[in-house]
Formats: structure tokens, sequence, C-alpha cells
């Protein structure tokens, strides 16, 4: 008995330790995000981003069964998967951050999980219980706080930030990615299908990235040369891959509960290395965003979420790495 109970608590550690490192990741991704801004256009910084991915999950699929590396039946979802994940979120989200912070953007996004539920509830009818429903109200309590708050004339003239409402558009395309993603992955690997969805969704980005050349010319620098694969090879394959180990370990639910970390991240990341300011809008919105998420997850964890169990993980710990 104490031997299994040590065995677990290990687990758990380890599990908690591994979400916590890829959340991090993907906090330094939108922080990174906002750092280059002037240097590269957000369809090119995408595409550079995903040819390094790309390079990443080949080495990890190479050996995979050859069902793993085709589409097969699962061909729409997977192509679904593409245009939201890899198409529209990624330069959405770098879009926005050239005109909002860091700090709002790991905020705004903090609410995916939720976005998520949502749309799970409404499209593949995924039951949704009342303290999700809760969570969420207070989710985009937070985020009309986080939002009007910061605008330049508050709620008494409300302009919001057009980068906020741009980052929140990609929140909710992530909902929508992750909704695709639980189709595609019930017959195959998260792996597999994250790998095919960038394989699939990365030459309309080339091409793309190319035609963003006549009105965003890339800057070269020597930090684009370091951050840029930085970006496709640690938040995308490494954050991805330590985010399912910690599903196995913890239990989707467990997980989730620790995605509520990105805001933190996030804030720490913006306010050390890029100077942005943190108000009271930011507290009270964050507190909303981030008590939102947690009441949800945690409903997830004590529900049939637990700690070992990786059925059903795949598609929480997929859905997460688009980030």
């Amino acid at each position: 008995m104490l031997r299994r109970m040590s065995t677990e608590r290990r687990e758990a550690v380890t599990g908690i330790i591994f979400v916590n490192i890829a959340t991090l990741s993907w906090a330094t991704n939108i922080a990174l995000g906002r750092y280059l801004r002037d240097d590269i256009g957000p369809l090119t910084l995408t595409a550079a981003r995903y040819l390094f991915a790309a390079a990443a999950f080949y080495l990890l699929l190479r050996r995979a069964p050859a069902a793993e590396r085709r589409p097969g039946p699962d061909l729409l979802p997977l192509l679904a998967m593409a245009a939201t994940g890899v198409v529209l979120f990624a330069p959405l989200l770098y879009l926005g951050l050239r005109y909002t912070t860091a700090v709002n953007s790991t905020m705004i996004n903090g609410t995916g999980p939720l976005l998520t539920a949502v749309f799970a509830a409404w499209l593949i009818k995924e039951p949704y219980s009342r303290r999700q429903l809760v969570g969420a109200l207070a989710a985009l309590g937070g985020v009309i706080i986080l939002i009007s708050g910061t605008a330049p004339h508050g709620l008494q003239q409300f302009r919001p930030n057009p980068g906020d409402l741009i980052v929140l558009t990609a929140a909710a395309v992530w909902g929508l990615y992750s909704v695709s993603s639980r189709r595609a992955t019930r017959n195959r690997t998260p792996l597999s299908a994250t790998a095919l969805s960038i394989y699939m969704g990365l030459p309309v980005l080339l091409v793309a990235a190319l035609i963003e050349q006549h009105t965003i010319p890339v800057v070269p620098s020597l930090r684009l040369l370091v951050i840029v694969p930085y970006l496709g090879l640690v938040p995308a394959a490494v954050g991805f891959s330590l985010w399912n180990g910690g599903v196995k370990k913890l239990g989707a639910g467990g997980a989730m509960v620790f995605y509520n970390m990105l805001p933190v991240y996030g804030t720490l990341l913006g306010t050390l290395f890029l100077g942005e300011t943190i108000g009271l809008p930011h507290l009270a919105g964050g507190g909303l965003i981030i008590g939102g998420g947690l009441l949800s997850a945690l409903q997830a964890f004590r529900s049939n979420r637990p700690v070992g169990s990786s059925a059903s993980g795949g598609h929480h710990g997929h859905a997460a790495e688009s980030q």
C-alpha cells in the first residue's frame, strides 16, 4: 500500500512538472510573439515556426505505424484542425500581439478551455455542467473587465484595443480547433493528428507568408534566427510532448487545472522582460478568468479523471498544443 501511494505521488509530481513546463513554454510563445512584432509578420512567423515543428514531428512519427502517418478516414476532422489550429489560430494570435500586450493576450487565452467546452456542448453535444456554465460566465466577465478596463477611455467611451478583440477571436478559433481534434483523435494518437494537421496547413501558410512579404517584409536579425526555431521546437514539439505526458499521469481534468497557470506565467514574462504594467483591471479580470477556469477544471478532475488515467486525455493534451 505504501509503495503504491509513493508511486502514485511520484507520478502526480512528475505530471505537475510536465504540464507546468508545457504551459510556461506556451506563455513564452506569446511573450516572444509580442517581442518580434516589428521584425516579422504574423503569417510569416507562423509559417517559419511550423516549418521547424513539422521537422520535429517527422522525427517523432517516422517509426509510428503506417496508419498513424496517413489521414485515412479522419481526413475531414484533420482538415478542420489544419484550417482552425494551424492556418488561423497562430496568425490571429500574432496579429493581435502587434496591438496588445503579452499580459492581456495570455489572460484572454486563459478562456480557451472554457470556450472549448462551450463549442463541444454546442457542436458535438458533450455534456456541460452547471459549474462549467458558472465558470464560463465568470471568465467572460473577466474578459469584459480586462478589455474595457485597459481600453484608452474605459467604460465611458468604450473603445477596446483591437488587439484584445483579435486575440479573443483567436481563443474562439482555438476552441473550434479543440473540438475538431476530439473527432480526429478518436482513432489515432494526438501526436499523429497534430503532425498531419500541420502538414496539411503548412502549404497554405507558406503561400500566405510569401504574399505577406509585400506588405510586412521580414527585418533580418540575429534574434529572429534564434527565436523562430525555438518557437517551432519548444512551445510546439516539446511543450506538446510534455503536456501529453502530464495528461497521462494526471488525467485530462487534473492537467487542465494547471493550464490555468498560462495567464500567470504570461503576466510574469510580460512584466519582467517586456516592461508591461499591471493594473486593477488585470487583477480583477485575470482573477475571474483564472477562477472560472479552475472551477471548470476541478469539476472535471473530481468527476472521473484519476491520477494515472490516460483515457480521453488525448484531445485535451492535443488541443492545447496549438499554443
